[in-house]
């Protein structure tokens, strides 16, 4: 599910807006965080030259609202990762083909209950 790319990500990337490492276009495309070959999902903040991450420490938040951090030291590996498998299907289903096909078929209308009961399926059904 990982996908290289020609691009390299920033050395440093934060989940916050109001941080001077937050950048909307990047964390857009989706980036994965590899921590001591762990992969990680609930990083705030990550640094590859320094080699530390930050992550929530539970549910409290500080005065500002700001999840807690607790920064941990170790081998940082960020990458992008893949597109959602939604996303790829809704692109790979514009076939006209198939449209068309589906405006060619008839609706399927619910027979009544007394159909369900037809004589030579029941007799199949208790032998």
């Amino acid at each position: 599910m990982v996908r290289v790319m020609s691009e390299t990500l920033p050395d440093r990337l934060s989940v916050n807006p109001r941080s001077p490492h937050y950048d909307e276009a990047i964390l857009a495309r989706g980036v994965g965080i590899r921590f001591n070959g762990n992969e990680k999902t609930n990083v705030e903040e990550y640094c590859v030259s320094e080699g530390w991450i930050r992550v929530a420490a539970g549910k409290s938040l500080d005065r500002h609202g700001n999840p807690m951090t607790i920064k941990l030291n170790g081998t940082v590996e960020p990458y992008l990762k893949d597109a959602p498998v939604g996303q790829l299907v809704k692109e790979r289903a514009n076939d006209a083909e198939a449209d068309d096909l589906g405006d060619q078929m008839r609706p399927i209308h619910a027979e009544g209950f007394g159909d369900f009961l037809d004589r030579p399926a029941f007799a199949r059904c208790r032998q």
